[in-house]
């Protein structure tokens, strides 16, 4: 039982082994080999690599991971990935796996982490002498069980009234709305132009950060989801005000699944119209209509308007694994001081 390393950039050679091996585990889209392989061709880096522990012969994890900074490796990140890269059998020790895990890797490394992980798809581990949890970020998701209606009516007053007098005005206006839903591979290089288009025409194109077809996140979504709408597991939501595009949501899918990965509006809209809200009304009834998925899931930090949409919110986390039990209390230690130091000082009204 042991850990073999080899470059990231050869995943390619290996997807074949990933592939089997997401196959025998929570196989969420977010993990699928189709949605990891552009990450890597679009994000990696010269020293990233991709680890294989096999038991016995047969491949039983697999991880890309990078080096973060002197003496500490991380499972891969991009800000396009909302899960960190890591897959193991199920019923596998994972504490033992990542500490065996800094034995193969180059540079005598005292700490590894897995990044974003979903407690619903792997357990959280408890916090031991040299493994130590760390909270990320809580996150969303909607139950697809029963009816629309039922779900629909469970959902707050104001949202309910406000999506409903926005929809009244709309008709007294004459302006139609429409839903489309694009699922062919051929379609997604225009999903991903006209995703671009709008995201371009906001506050990200001032940050450098909006999707363009023609940049790594472009490349890296146009890619990602042709190979997977071409497996049925991807599917692009369009959002018409008659014949203007107002929002776009850009998903991927699994068995029980689906995930919103992308989702931007036009901000020339006048601000009294929310045409994310009328999208996602529309797009959640056609999705319990077709009663095919289990589960809606944001993965992104809950913001105020999920909590409207959903009272299902669950903690993703990290893990940091030691070499020595004492490093991990230094960690600890260091860490604490340094929050203290940055925490405000307490007005003289505080309570102490």
């Amino acid at each position: 039982m042991s850990w073999t390393v080899y470059p990231a950039r050869d995943f390619a050679r290996h997807a074949a082994d990933w592939e089997r091996l997401h196959a025998n585990g929570p196989a969420t889209s977010l993990l699928a080999v189709d949605f990891v392989a552009p990450l890597v061709e679009q994000f990696g880096r010269e020293h990233d690599l991709l680890a294989v522990w096999r038991n016995q012969g047969a491949i039983a994890a697999m991880a890309i991971v990078r080096p973060t900074r002197r003496g500490a490796w991380a499972t891969l990140q991009p800000a396009q990935a909302p899960l960190g890269l890591w897959l193991q059998q199920p019923g596998l020790d994972t504490e033992k796996l990542a500490r065996s895990l800094l034995g193969a890797l180059p540079g005598f490394p005292l700490i590894v982490a897995l990044t974003q992980m979903d407690p619903f798809l792997m357990p959280r581990p408890d916090d031991g002498p040299c493994t130590r949890t760390l909270d990320y970020i809580d996150t969303a998701r909607v139950t697809l069980a029963g009816s629309f209606d039922d779900y629909w009516a469970g959902r707050g007053k104001n949202l309910r009234g406000n999506l409903k007098k926005q929809r009244a005005r709309l008709e007294r206006e004459g302006i139609a709305t429409r839903l489309q839903i694009d699922r062919d591979p051929a379609a997604m290089a225009q999903a991903v132009a006209d995703y671009g288009r709008l995201e371009s025409s906001g506050w990200k194109a001032g940050k450098g950060t909006a999707v363009h077809a023609e940049n790594a996140q472009g490349r890296y979504y146009r890619a990602m989801l042709e190979a997977l709408a071409g497996r049925n597991a991807a599917g692009v939501y369009r959002y018409y005000f008659n014949e203007q595009l107002v929002a776009m949501d850009l998903c991927v899918e699994d068995a029980d699944s689906i995930v919103v990965l992308k989702t931007s509006y036009d901000e020339s809209v006048p601000s009294n119209w929310s045409p994310t809200l009328l999208m996602r009304e529309e797009a959640c009834r056609a999705l319990f209509d077709a009663g095919r998925f289990a589960r809606l899931e944001f993965y992104g930090r809950v913001m105020e308007w999920h909590l409207r949409w959903t009272d299902e919110v669950r903690t993703m986390y990290h893990v940091n694994y030691y070499r020595w039990p004492g490093l991990r209390r230094l960690h600890t230690m260091l860490e604490s001081k340094l929050n203290t130091r940055s925490r405000p000082a307490p007005s003289p009204t505080t309570s102490l």
